[in-house]
């Protein structure tokens, strides 16, 4: 498995059209037969301030290059440099250590 995170501050739009963006987004990734049980991606906010968090898991190096590919992924990937202060995107590889079953 590969693991990102992806950090931002929101500061552009509203909450609520960032958050229909971001349920579109893990629509497309469910309902993509070749990507459906190979990425997992989870989006969190911090509760105190605009800080975003989201965790993408791939299967593999070839379940991310057909995310890439997809026309979802990189209208989503301008969508988040759009809503971000400075459009200001961190993506970090990251390594699992552990985790519950």
């Amino acid at each position: 498995m590969k693991h990102f995170m992806i950090k931002y501050q929101f500061a552009n739009g509203t909450p609520e059209e960032w958050h229909r963006e971001v349920r579109n987004f893990i629509a497309a990734l469910d309902g993509d037969p070749e990507l459906k049980g190979k990425i997992g991606y989870r989006v969190m906010k911090n509760r105190d301030d605009a800080s975003y968090f989201h965790l993408a898991a791939a299967a593999d190096e070839q379940a991310v290059k057909t995310l890439q590919s997809r026309d979802f992924f990189k209208h989503y990937t301008e969508k988040t440099k759009q809503v971000a202060a400075g459009g200001e995107v961190t993506v970090t590889p990251i390594e699992l250590i552990g985790e519950t079953v």
